[in-house]
């Protein structure tokens, strides 16, 4: 994750970057991974790029989407984020993308206004678009903050 940081500070100066890791009682709770209770054991960096939340996932161990998308393909994007600032504008995109058939694979929570869900995107948009309510950054205090 740090030597990811690094590079986007160096190259195009983005930072400064908030750490956030998985807890699994408030930060990636109560989550499912194909249909199935899951722990998401994750460390993350947020920061934004203009208007744009941009982040930087590091699985720390098997059992989650990010962990398998690293195994498979290797480093890379896995997904966008298209975020929405209430839940019940979350709901409207998951049924909406259920009218075409298109489920949900994985789903978490941080902390109490934070519920975020990984559509079925892969095959039509040739990646997976995660939606929900809210970003950490706009919620939670994060684990570190580093500069770049």
């Amino acid at each position: 994750l740090e030597e990811k940081m690094h590079a986007y500070h160096k190259a195009f100066g983005w930072g400064p970057w908030k750490i956030f890791e998985a807890d699994g009682t408030t930060v990636m709770h109560d989550c499912e991974w194909k249909g199935k209770p899951a722990r998401f054991n994750v460390r993350w960096a947020e920061t934004m790029v203009g208007d744009l939340n941009f982040e930087l996932i590091e699985p720390l161990g098997p059992g989650n989407p990010w962990y398998e998308f690293l195994e498979e393909k290797g480093e890379g994007i896995s997904s966008i984020a298209v975020m929405f600032q209430t839940p019940e504008e979350a709901e409207r995109v998951k049924a909406q993308f259920a009218q075409d058939g298109i489920g949900i694979t994985a789903v978490g929570h941080i902390g109490d206004d934070i519920e975020w869900f990984f559509l079925d995107t892969e095959l039509p948009f040739k990646c997976i678009i995660e939606s929900g309510s809210g970003h950490a950054l706009d919620f939670s205090v994060p684990h570190t903050t580093v500069a770049g």
